[in-house]
């Protein structure tokens, strides 16, 4: 296996050296060597006037949806904006007062991971600020190839959903912010350092790279391939699995049989997927204490298996089976799942009132329409 050669590794000291310069990054922006951005820019003589962290703070210790402050940093001696607290978009007036901004965050491929939502306010506030963005780019761990999932609803626009793309939307952040910068007309000046050796087909551990969890509750690379379904979970009052040791490979609730949903689920013959009966207690989060019934998931062919899809179908069974349990979680008035999906269709599909084929073969339509757009903005083949 080649190892593939990240874009922190490509940075030339020449575009760095006397240039002033704010960081968008955090625990994780690494390189293979495990030396962070902050230790590769100050080494090529770099002025690092600003330090920007997204959701979970510069080392990834803040709850998902907790506030981060901003604050002077000690251990690297940094000015630590906040793109999680009051803003979360880089002022733009602190912008111009640098040569460039530099975005190195390692994402996961999903719509609603918020870092793609700060890469969207890196590239218009670096537009409105007149001053180039440097991608540093990473490898989209769940591959470039696979795109599932409805692309989002401008109604339900948020930052768990920022761009109307699919869920799953198979670029690498490199690729986004262009697709940001020139189809979704952002403008600016978006500069990419590609990967080396990295193709579309790859998965995270065909890369050759160790995996930082970016945040919390993505402690390994394949924890990202289910996330892109059951984080859907969030907007119900079933368990992700958040505050165990497996978050979001498990589903479940105390008033769920484990035994019977885990048979009604493998009757459906979903593809590339087999969900064994599991009893969990969570140590924090939905039914702390508590102990649930649920399913866990085994990706048996992650080619075929196609996550949003998958729980799409689980949550229908669900209640169908559970009807007066199961229940829809709102924030502000809205239903979460809508702006987690970026429609309605999927509440609706649940409860009975659209056709699920109908619906997906919308969707599918959708998708090839914007794999045509992403074609012109594509890095790797």
């Amino acid at each position: 296996m080649n190892k593939v050669v990240l874009g922190i590794e490509r940075l030339e000291e020449s575009i760095i050296r006397n240039a002033s310069i704010g960081l968008v990054c955090n625990h994780a922006s690494y390189n293979s060597e495990f030396c962070h951005l902050i230790e590769v820019v100050r080494k090529y003589g770099g002025d690092i006037r600003v330090v920007f962290s997204p959701e979970h703070g510069l080392y990834g210790v803040s709850y998902a949806g907790e506030k981060v402050s901003s604050y002077y940093d000690k251990d690297f001696n940094v000015d630590v904006y906040s793109l999680y607290g009051e803003s979360k978009a880089p002022p733009t007036d602190l912008l111009r007062s640098l040569d460039f901004l530099i975005y190195d965050l390692q994402d996961v491929g999903v719509r609603w991971y918020t870092y793609i939502s700060t890469l969207y306010y890196s590239v218009s506030s670096s537009s409105k600020a007149g001053i180039p963005l440097i991608v540093l780019d990473r490898p989209n761990p769940i591959n470039g190839v696979i795109i599932e999932g409805p692309i989002l609803e401008e109604r339900f626009r948020s930052f768990v959903g920022i761009a109307p793309i699919p869920v799953r939307y198979g670029l690498t952040v490199g690729e986004l912010a262009k697709y940001y910068s020139s189809v979704l007309g952002l403008g600016g000046d978006v500069r990419v350092i590609q990967l080396e050796g990295w193709k579309r087909s790859l998965w995270y551990d065909d890369t050759g790279l160790d995996w930082i969890p970016p945040s919390p509750n993505i402690p390994t690379w394949e924890t990202a391939i289910v996330y892109t379904g059951t984080c859907l979970l969030e907007g119900t009052n079933l368990s992700e699995g958040r505050g165990t040791t497996v978050p979001f490979f498990i589903l479940g609730a105390p008033w769920i049989n484990a035994k019977r949903l885990s048979r009604e689920l493998n009757k459906l013959k979903l593809l590339g997927v087999f969900f064994r009966l599991v009893y969990f207690r969570p140590y924090y989060s939905k039914y702390s204490g508590e102990v649930c019934g649920g399913v866990y998931i085994h990706i048996l062919d992650r080619e075929k298996f196609r996550p949003f899809t998958t729980i799409v179908y689980a949550l229908k069974k669900i209640k169908e089976i559970y009807p007066r349990d199961f229940s829809w979680k709102k924030h502000n008035g809205n239903y979460i799942i809508d702006i987690l999906s970026g429609t309605d269709k999927v509440r609706m599909i649940v409860e009975g009132d659209t056709d699920i084929g109908k619906v997906i073969e919308e969707w599918n339509r959708h998708l090839r329409e914007y794999r045509s757009k992403t074609s012109r903005i594509l890095l790797y083949g």
